[in-house]
């Protein structure tokens, strides 16, 4: 009989699909991929054309499991995609489908 996901792994990549289980998430994760820069709250709200409240209650729940990660800049706070999930978010999606994949191993 075929081995189960381990359970620890599993639980983080459901907490991955958890957080893009909403289209203004995976639209903020894609603006986000594409610039490739940090962003202020400000600018993300002019692209995905939403209150300044939802969008930050958006990116709070992308940094929780980190596909977003948050730096300072002056008294402001600028967001960037975090490369590394960008990285394994892929192999998560693989492994759910029955294709090996690596391990999460912390940088997600």
């Amino acid at each position: 009989m075929d081995e189960l996901l381990d359970r620890t792994t599993a639980q983080t990549y459901a907490s991955w699909f958890r957080a893009l289980a909403d289209p203004t998430r995976v639209q903020i994760v894609e603006y986000l991929a594409r610039h490739a820069r940090p962003m202020s709250v400000g600018e993300i709200v002019a692209a995905v054309g939403l209150a300044q409240s939802t969008v930050s209650q958006h990116l709070k729940i992308l940094t929780e499991v980190r596909f977003v990660l948050v730096e300072p800049a002056g008294t402001a706070r600028h967001y960037r995609i975090n490369d590394a999930c960008v990285g394994c978010f892929p192999s998560a999606a693989d492994v759910v489908m029955g294709r090996p994949a690596p391990s999460p191993n912390g940088m997600c």
